[in-house]
């Protein structure tokens, strides 16, 4: 990885609202032992007051005066390759925080290869993702760099929680179901925007991530174990004695291309993934439905996008706003993340009769959007940079799971708040 250059880490999009609690976020992990001397970093974006603002802002909340005069600032525009070209050449790793990724991640990415960065996003949107592995894996690998998208709240819980799982487990892991429960505290609980815009504009254009997945032509993966049955639209889980939704998120994607990866290059058996999400009881399902089924008939027509990006908030129920969530709204959310597993004991053959092992796991952490992202982001660039030895020995576009699943990240996020545990061991 790019070593010698002025920066190893700089934040692209630091003055957006996410990019605002990535900076807080580097700037506390920037003062910690393991990092403090050895790094330096920058924020980089179009404006230089908005920047400094941000800067300030971080500094004065952190209690950290030198902020400001040791954390540089790269002017660029996601609009103009050469100011993209130039950031990219100043830094051993690029943290980018534009999105839709979909309409802003393409330049980011070519930049970092062609100049020999390495580039981590907080991207749910497979077509985005997949698009890059398409574009770009073979050329990231000839230049010795790593493009790693999702190290967000998406999909870093799903992806590390089933390894994590797997890892835990006495025997050979072959499926898993998550449930996420989003606890929000007195003041409720919201998303900024554009999130809400990623997802209109995916589920626009899902022909699109078909076109892409052919072009790849990967194979089917093997079922291994018992297949793996899918629940409904709406179910009540009794594991959590809620009503659950799928998790219309980027996880289940993500896992599969970490799946793939390990049984394809390390010949490990692929885990079977279903995600879901808890809904509360049959008032929020009723809720849920009617605002589920306008979405997916308006999702439809280019008038109805319109629509849906200009009034998020109507269109929502009030969870995505164009102002994003308050602090107090930040600090009374959590969320976890609940995997059951199954698979088969030592010695028992995946090919021949019913699992016998079982094991819960849990992820849980801060606030999913802005505290959370942030944590899994910086933490994910803090591996690139120090457990180098432990990364897939070649470069390319990589989920996370497939990125770190030798690394200590999982040690990383417990230190730092998002936290991984066994519930029940396995029992035969």
């Amino acid at each position: 990885m790019a070593t010698g250059r002025p920066f190893q880490l700089v934040v692209f999009g630091a003055s957006g609202f996410t990019g605002q609690f990535v900076v807080e976020e580097l700037a506390r992990v920037a003062a910690e032992d393991e990092l403090r001397a050895s790094v330096r970093w920058a924020v980089a974006g179009r404006s230089k007051e908005k920047l400094r603002a941000v800067l300030e802002r971080a500094a004065e909340k952190l209690g950290k005066a030198e902020l400001k005069s040791e954390v540089d600032i790269i002017l660029c525009d996601v609009s103009d390759p050469t100011s993209l070209a130039d950031m990219a050449k100043q830094a051993a790793i690029v943290l980018n925080c534009v999105g839709p990724y979909r309409f802003f991640g393409e330049p980011v990415v070519k930049a970092c290869v062609e100049n020999g960065a390495s580039y981590i996003d907080i991207s749910g949107e497979p077509q985005f993702l997949e698009g890059m592995y398409l574009k770009y894996n073979d050329k990231a690998a000839e230049k010795g760099v790593y493009v790693v998208g999702s190290c967000g709240f998406d999909s870093i819980p799903a992806d590390m929680g089933v390894l994590y799982t797997r890892n835990n487990l006495k025997g050979t892991l072959t499926a898993i179901e998550s449930f996420l429960n989003i606890q929000s505290g007195p003041e409720g609980s919201c998303i900024h925007d554009g999130t809400w815009k990623s997802a209109v504009y995916g589920f626009a254009d899902q022909e699109n991530l078909k076109k892409i997945r052919r072009q790849i032509g990967h194979k089917s993966l093997p079922v291994i174990g018992a297949k793996l049955k899918r629940r409904g639209a709406v179910f009540y889980s009794n594991e959590l004695s809620q009503y659950s939704i799928p998790f219309m998120g980027s996880d289940v994607a993500v896992v599969k291309r970490t799946q793939r990866y390990l049984h394809t290059h390390l010949q490990e058996t692929p885990v079977q993934y279903a995600a879901y999400a808890t809904v509360g009881g049959i008032g929020s399902v009723i809720k849920l439905m009617f605002a589920g089924l306008l979405f997916l008939i308006l999702v439809k027509f280019n008038f109805g996008r319109k629509l849906l990006v200009k009034y998020p908030e109507f269109f929502s129920g009030g969870y995505f706003t164009k102002d994003g969530p308050t602090q107090k709204q930040m600090e009374g959310s959590s969320f976890e993340m609940t995997f059951f597993g199954e698979g088969y004991s030592v010695g028992q053959d995946p090919k021949e009769g019913k699992p016998n092992v079982k094991i819960c796991t849990q992820v849980k952490g801060p606030e999913a959007g802005y505290v959370a992202t942030p944590i899994a982001m910086v933490q994910a660039a803090v591996v690139l940079l120090k457990d180098k030895s432990s990364l897939p020995k070649q470069g390319g576009v990589y989920s996370p799971g497939a990125a770190f699943a030798k690394t200590k990240l999982i040690d990383r996020l417990n230190n730092h708040g998002i936290e991984f545990s066994v519930i029940s061991q396995p029992e035969v």
